[in-house]
Formats: structure tokens, C-alpha cells, sequence
């Protein structure tokens, strides 16, 4: 072989273990999640330990595909601790494309403070988002964010950007920064020697780690697109809170773009529950992001069977009814005053049940449309057996659920003026109401005396004549 065809096949080679390398280091980033030419990332946290990690991880996927919908120029990042199951760190990444990385929990020396909240023990994970230096800029989210129109433009503030939601105190639901293992380093040394944590969690440590914040300027990005230095104040409109809205029942933010919406009230009202709407006209907005997106497939089986087995319970009931229609007892057969008391208070539960059985059934989070249908639908079924088993007279029975359905229809109405006006409707029609509900309770028990008195409930063997009394 001469020289001249040594050297082409050297550089042949050399050609093809370039394109392998670059083919390797192409899959690398695949398998990591980065997407090339991303400098920038939205990031989220997930964790387990809490009655409500499934309604947080449906919550995540709904803010990641939200933020894919609104054409986001940045990668999608969860930080994930080593607990949460498999299963959903590739629905993540498969199916949502984001990229999780996974992190053991960091130990939070707060946890035995007084009044410290212990669902919070785990927010301080929050603190990786600095350790992720593959990227400029990070803006940090909480899963009860509700993205109104794309931010990108956050990614040119500096190392350290926050809302003010609290006149005095920045809210850490959604920040920027800029990753630095310097600073997480030192905010992991902060934790060891306790810095001071008002609150035990992620907010309070943030905010003492960042006193200054309220003294710095407001955040305006440049026109010319480049990235800012230094700590700023995001506008208020970056981070808007639901409380706002409900007291005027719209949005009416001056002093910066209407971009997102931030749900920090009651835990157990947060948008993605079904019952959280009409109650928080706000919810149906971030239901209709999960029809979008997100989509409700794995509740669908679930409501199927529910709705399968009470029209079930319907059906055979109203069998049922029949076939007591047929006894008649004795008037004579009288039942003690200890069992007439029994009966009555299983009656009462009973109906308490049928009211409040069904509510704890339905996935939590389904649209809520389909929830309050299934609920009244539940309602009505179980009550359905209370009113034959004991007798008892159904539109006094149901006059609870009609009631509910009303005030739902109240609390749903679209033209409102503002929140206030809103609220004294609704205590209005509580007020009218309640005369009602009374009355529904005083024939529910005079009809059960009645068949008490007749013996017509729960007769013994052999206790009854051949023809009606």
C-alpha cells in the first residue's frame, strides 16, 4: 500500500471516528434530557411523602405540557427525588420531554421548630435548581402555576429575580437565577449551621438568603435581548395571585405583563380538585390547560365504574321497593324505645353517608364538570337505598343535594360585578335557604316516626298479616 492510500485511509478513519463521537455525544444529551442549542430552562421539583403526591405529579405534567403548548425556547427540567416512582419519571420523559434529574431529599434542620408545617419538610429540594450549571438562567416554578402566554423573556434577568406578591416578603413560586455551585454550596452550609428559617421551608430560607431584594430594581428586559446582571424585582403581573382576582372577579395588573397566575391559598383548594370549582372561579381555567394538554385517560376508567356501579344500585333498589310495597305488618307490633332510637340515628348516618361517601370517591382530579355529576349521581343512589330501607319520603331526602346544586349554580354565575357581590349572593341564597332545609329534616324524622309506629321497618320472621292494616 503506498503512502498517498495510507494517508486517505487514515483520514477516512479519522472521519468516521469523529462522526461517532459526535453521534455518541448526541445520544449523551438525548439520554440526559438536554436539548442542544437550550441555554436556558424552566425547572420544577417533585417528592414524595404526602397524602397528595399523585394530584402534585398530574399538576407537573399539566405545567410541563403547558409550557411545551406555548412553544417555550428552553429545556423543561423536574428535579425528582430518588422516591418518586419510575413509572412517572418516564411518563416525564417520554411522553412530556422533559428532562428529570434525580436527587436525593435534602435534610431539613427546621423540621422540629415550633408550628413547623410538615408537608413542607421536603420543599427545600428547591435549592438543586442552582446546582444545574448546564444552563444561563433558570426560572424556578411551583407545580400550582397556571401560564398565561410564554416568559421567556425572564431569562435575561440576573442572578437572582423574585415577585413581591407580599408587600414586604418576595413569594418563591416562581423566580429566576442564574446556577452557580458556589452559591449552592453555600446555601447547603447555610442549612448545616441554621440560618434563619421563619417559616421552616423553601420560602423562608430564600428570603433570608436574599434580604435585600426589596431595595432592587424592577426587572425590564432589554430590547436588544442581552442578559441582565445583579438582583431585580420581577413585576407583579410574572407572578399574580388567584386571591386578587376573586375580590374583582378579573384581572387588573398595571405594573408589568399579565403572564402568570399563582394558586399559594388552602392546600386543599388548589385548581386541579374538581370541587375547588365554582367555589375558585379560576379552576376551570386550569382544567381546561389539562384538556389541552394533558388530557384526563387515567381517571376515565375509574369514573366509568363508579357510574356503572351507582346506576347498579338504582336499579336494584328500585326492585327492592317493590317487593316491599308487599309487606304489611301489624300495627300492634310496637318496637322499644331503645331500638326506635337506634333506627333513627342509623337513618341520619345513613343519609350522611349517601352525602358524603361519594364525595371522597371520585378522582381527585377530574374535571370538574364531570366530578359534581358524579357526585350528584352517587348522592342520589345511596340515598335512594335510605329512602326504601327506612321509608322514608325522597324530595325531602334530596332536598340537601338540590340545594348544593343551587348554591353551585350561584357561585357559577358569570356576571358578577365583582368578588364581594359574589359572596353576599351566595350568603344570600344560604340564608333563604336554610328555612328550607329545616322543614326537609323535620318531615324526614316525623316520617320515620310513622314507621317506627307502624312497625314497618325491620319487622321480626313471622310478624306480619295476610292483609294491609
Amino acid at each position: 500500500m503506498g503512502s498517498g492510500e495510507r494517508r486517505r485511509g487514515a483520514g477516512l478513519l479519522g472521519v468516521l471516528l469523529l462522526a461517532i463521537l459526535v453521534v455518541a455525544e448526541t445520544r449523551a444529551a438525548e439520554v440526559s434530557g438536554v436539548k442542544p442549542g437550550h441555554r436556558n430552562a424552566y425547572a420544577t421539583m417533585m417528592y414524595m411523602g404526602t397524602p397528595r403526591d399523585y394530584e402534585f405529579y398530574v399538576a407537573t405534567r399539566v405545567l410541563i405540557r403547558s409550557l411545551v403548548r406555548l412553544g417555550v425556547d428552553a429545556d423543561l427540567v423536574v428535579i425528582a427525588s430518588v422516591d418518586v416512582p419510575l413509572r412517572w419519571v418516564r411518563a416525564m420523559e417520554d411522553e412530556d420531554g422533559a428532562r428529570v434529574v434525580r436527587v436525593p431529599n435534602l435534610n431539613n434542620p427546621y423540621k422540629n421548630q415550633p408550628y413547623f408545617n410538615k408537608r413542607f419538610k421536603l420543599t427545600l429540594n428547591k435549592l438543586y435548581a442552582w446546582s444545574l450549571v448546564d444552563y444561563d438562567r433558570v426560572v424556578m416554578l411551583d407545580a400550582d402555576n397556571l401560564f398565561i402566554k410564554k416568559t421567556d423573556e425572564l431569562f435575561q434577568c440576573g442572578q437572582f429575580c423574585a415577585v413581591f406578591i407580599n408587600p414586604c416578603i418576595f413569594h418563591t413560586g416562581l423566580f429566576v437565577l442564574q446556577p452557580s455551585m458556589d452559591v449552592y454550596n453555600d446555601m447547603i452550609h447555610e442549612l448545616k449551621i441554621g440560618r434563619e428559617n421563619r417559616d421552616g421551608a423553601d420560602q423562608g430560607f430564600i428570603t433570608s438568603y436574599f434580604p435585600q431584594l426589596l431595595d432592587r430594581p424592577m426587572f425590564h428586559p432589554p430590547v436588544n435581548g442581552t442578559k441582565l446582571d445583579g438582583h431585580y424585582r420581577l413585576p407583579l403581573g410574572y407572578q399574580m395571585d388567584a386571591s386578587y382576582y376573586y375580590l374583582r372577579l378579573r384581572w387588573n395588573v398595571p405594573c408589568g405583563p399579565n403572564s402568570v397566575i399563582t394558586f399559594p391559598g388552602a392546600p386543599w383548594l388548589k385548581p386541579w380538585y374538581w370541587w375547588a370549582w365554582p367555589v375558585l372561579p379560576l379552576g376551570i381555567q386550569w382544567h381546561e390547560q389539562r384538556r389541552q394538554t394533558l388530557g384526563y385517560g387515567a381517571e376515565v376508567s375509574m369514573v366509568l365504574i363508579q357510574s356503572v356501579i351507582y346506576l347498579g344500585i338504582m336499579v336494584v333498589t328500585r326492585l327492592a321497593r317493590r317487593n316491599m310495597s308487599k309487606l304489611c305488618y301489624r300495627r300492634s307490633d310496637k318496637s322499644s324505645l331503645l331500638m326506635q332510637t337506634g333506627l333513627k340515628v342509623i337513618a341520619i348516618w345513613s343519609i350522611l353517608a349517601a352525602y358524603t361517601v361519594p364525595f371522597f370517591l371520585i378522582p381527585c382530579t377530574i374535571h370538574p364538570l364531570v366530578g359534581w355529576v358524579l357526585y350528584f349521581l352517587g348522592t342520589f343512589a345511596l340515598c335512594s337505598v335510605a329512602v326504601n330501607a327506612f321509608l322514608l319520603p325522597m324530595l325531602p331526602v334530596l332536598v340537601p343535594a338540590l340545594g348544593i346544586f343551587g348554591s353551585l349554580l350561584v357561585m357559577a354565575y358569570p356576571w358578577y360585578p365583582d368578588g364581594v357581590m359574589r359572596a353576599l349572593a351566595v350568603f344570600g341564597y344560604a340564608f333563604c335557604c336554610a328555612p328550607i332545609a329545616w322543614t326537609s329534616l323535620t318531615k324526614v324524622m316525623a316520617s320515620l316516626q310513622v314507621s317506627l309506629e307502624k312497625g314497618a321497618i325491620f319487622p321480626k320472621v313471622g310478624r306480619f298479616s295476610n292483609s294491609c292494616p
